[in-house]
């Protein structure tokens, strides 16, 4: 099944983010924006009623409310939304301006009215539905209401706090109520002492239909501006992802490159961004390490072929001369001791071969125990000794350190080095077993006396079936046991993989007076 397009997948991603982030700001911007033109509002409807109840104040009795209203009403002529209405010590309305749209007709009482009683001295009055000139049903009876549109008392006003004449004016005291239409309403009512000691009270109110539609305009706009901005920040971040995953598209065409008969190819990318370039050395090392491997696994099957096919060639050369005519009971035994000796040629070559096949396996299963290396060495020697005597040759045992190792692994990784070491020692030579610890590892050294190997062959020959002298082959194994190599040529092969298994390393040394195979357990 194809998946989804990483394209698709990170524009869509890059959308919903985008639209999260307009939601967040668009809604912000209308809070912010909503709270500032309220804050103004009400500032303004403070600064008018501040200003209203000092005009009252100035006047020496109620009849010069009316006699200077235009006065009065002047505070809010300019703005269309605000409006005034002043009413006398009677409670009766003296003069309005423009309260035609601030009451409401149907019966609607306030949306919630700023409860600052407590703040008010105590000879302020708060109206309800039980003040003294009227009942609920009074406080909104349009019979009530002026031929210009206010309302005639202060009992037909809806429940707002009644600010007392010593108190200050401030914006936690605006009251809010519905007018005509559904209309909102803020309003503020405020008494003023005059100088005759009446009380006159004043209403200052402002019709926010207008902010209401300002602000749904302004929330339009934000909603068309969001929808554009995201389906435009999706459609340009689909085209510039497209065009940023252009190098995975390449990286994918010359992967595509690498066949069977051409694993030296490599991953070419002109202009690889910095994030990519991991990828491609990775994949390169990767296609690298392939080459080698099918490199050595294409060598290493024609070696096996090889040298399987050496013994399985001298049995049958052996089986066609005996049947050429007939023979004796000797020859034949001669015959069937020949095939066993090659048989086992072979038992021991596939072992090895199934050895380093499942040495290589991940899940390969390792006993690693504390033992006494030189101990161990010491058995190994003993288990040598009838070999040795046949070699004329001589086992010397030397040192002694503590090693943490498979001890299986460790005893076939030595006993590989010393039957190596025994076929190649000259009659009459010595061959050492040291070990030794420092700090940071314990070394374990194979050494004999013969031939030194040249130089350039000490770094190839712990690879599978390689050779220094090719015709050292068909060497008898000596009667080693199964646990040797004989030449198979796989002994070294199989002394470098466990090294590896236990993070250890091994390398051979060579010179004219001997031969060194050191083996190198790093101290975890």
């Amino acid at each position: 099944m194809r998946g989804r397009s990483l394209a698709a997948t990170l524009a869509l991603a890059f959308g919903v983010t985008t639209l999260a982030v307009f939601v967040l700001v668009g809604s912000f911007l209308y809070l912010a924006l909503d709270k500032q033109i309220k804050a103004q509002d009400d500032l303004d409807i403070v600064l008018a009623a501040r200003h209203a109840r000092r005009l009252v104040e100035e006047l020496d009795a109620s009849n010069g409310i009316r006699e200077h209203g235009d006065r009065l009403t002047s505070i809010v002529l300019g703005n269309e939304a605000m409006s005034m209405e002043v009413f006398g010590p009677d409670g009766h309305m003296a003069i309005e301006h423009n309260a035609g749209e601030t009451f409401a007709t149907q019966g609607g009482a306030a949306n919630g009215a700023t409860s600052a009683a407590s703040n008010a001295p105590d000879d302020s009055v708060a109206l309800n539905s039980a003040s003294e000139t009227g009942t609920a049903n009074d406080l909104h009876d349009p019979g009530e209401t002026a031929e210009a549109g206010g309302v005639e008392t202060i009992a037909a006003l809806p429940p707002l706090t009644r600010i007392a004449a010593t108190a200050r004016i401030t914006d936690v005291d605006i009251g809010n109520w519905t007018g005509r239409n559904g209309a909102p309403i803020r309003g503020i009512l405020a008494d003023a002492r005059l100088h005759n000691g009446d009380t006159a009270t004043v209403l200052i109110a402002r019709n926010m239909s207008d902010r209401w539609r300002l602000l749904d305009r302004y929330r339009d706009k934000l909603n068309l501006a969001g929808a554009a901005g995201v389906i435009l920040a999706m459609l340009l971040s689909y085209l510039l992802i497209r065009a940023a995953l252009r190098p995975l598209r390449d990286i994918a065409a010359s992967a595509g490159l690498v066949t069977v008969n051409r694993l030296n190819t490599r991953i070419t990318v002109a202009r690889v961004p910095s994030e990519l370039e991991a990828l491609v050395n990775a994949l390169n090392a990767m296609l690298e390490r392939v080459e080698h491997g099918f490199q050595r696994l294409s060598r290493f099957t024609a070696d096996l072929a090889h040298d399987m096919r050496t013994p399985i060639s001298n049995m049958r050369g052996a089986a066609e001369v005996a049947l050429a005519r007939p023979r004796s009971t000797d020859e034949y035994e001669s015959l069937l001791a020949s095939s066993l000796e090659e048989c086992d040629r072979l038992s021991r070559m596939i072992e090895n071969v199934l050895f380093l096949a499942r040495a290589e396996h991940p899940q390969f299963v390792k006993h690693m125990r504390a033992f006494e290396a030189g101990q161990e060495l010491t058995r190994i020697a003993e288990y040598f000794e009838g070999i040795a005597d046949d070699a004329h040759v001589r086992v010397q045992v030397t040192g002694a350190a503590t090693l943490t190792a498979d001890l299986e692994l460790f005893r076939r990784a030595v006993s590989n080095l010393l039957a190596n070491a025994i076929r190649y020692t000259p009659s009459g030579g010595e061959i050492g077993l040291d070990v030794r610890a420092s700090a940071d590892a314990v070394r374990v050294t194979v050494s004999n006396q013969g031939q030194p190997i040249a130089a350039e062959h000490l770094d190839r020959i712990f690879d599978r079936f390689y050779r220094v002298d090719p015709s050292r082959s068909s060497l008898p194994s000596s009667g080693m046991s199964q646990g040797s190599t004989g030449s198979t040529g796989l002994g070294l092969a199989i002394v470098r993989t466990i090294m590896e298994l236990h993070g250890g390393t091994v390398h051979a040394e060579s010179d004219a007076q001997s031969t060194r195979f050191v083996l190198t357990f790093r101290r975890v």
